[in-house]
């Protein structure tokens, strides 16, 4: 089986040099992991992988991530950056955000994409590796809010395969538009430990 492994389109916020890439594409490809599917040319989206069961799912989603030469922003809580963590923290991307106020936090996160001219925010839906009970919501509504995009990639591990499933646009009704997106990653994805599989996408796997 071919190891097919993209090159990043223009338009996506784009980080690192041409060596990092090679490199880290190099671990990807060599732990026997490939990459399906098209790649939208887009600068602005929400991204989300699925299924989160792991810890090394984060070892695959950065060996690809670097290997693609993307910049990925992720938002953390604006204490952290009070800390030591800080030049790490900003290093891989996270911008800094209140949570305390949860109700105010789609529009601030939506406030900060509007002001970038390219950005790609990284989420995970299920919230935990650990078993969910549902998806959570946030990623829907803050891509809804900003009126960009949601990019779907899916985890393999029975075929070491990142799958990226297209690009879906929120509508505002998030109970219709998930059955949709759960839809797309229906074949398309099996978890490294399922026993942790989020409760939504238990019955969207075919493990047979």
């Amino acid at each position: 089986m071919t190891q097919y492994f993209p090159t990043l389109p223009d338009l996506v916020p784009a980080r690192g040099s041409a060596l990092t890439k090679q490199i880290f594409k190099r671990i990807y490809l060599a732990q026997g992991w490939r990459f399906e599917g098209e790649f939208p040319n887009l600068p602005k989206a929400v991204a989300i992988i699925s299924p989160h069961t792991s810890n090394i799912d984060a070892w695959h989603g950065f060996t690809a991530l670097l290997g693609l030469g993307i910049q990925i922003t992720i938002f953390g809580k604006h204490t952290l950056f009070n800390t030591p963590l800080k030049p790490l923290l900003e290093w891989v991307g996270v911008i800094p955000v209140n949570r305390d106020n949860q109700h105010g936090l789609t529009k601030q996160i939506a406030d900060i994409i509007h002001a970038k001219d390219k950005i790609w925010i990284g989420m995970a839906p299920e919230g935990t590796r650990k078993q969910a009970d549902k998806i959570k919501s946030g990623f829907y509504y803050i891509a809804y809010e900003a009126h960009i995009p949601i990019v779907m990639f899916s985890f393999d591990y029975a075929k070491k395969t990142i799958h990226c499933l297209g690009t879906f646009e929120p509508t505002g009704n998030f109970e219709a538009d998930l059955e949709q997106i759960l839809q797309r990653y229906e074949g398309h994805f099996s978890p490294k430990n399922p026993d942790w599989l989020a409760k939504p996408l238990q019955k969207r796997w075919k493990n047979h």
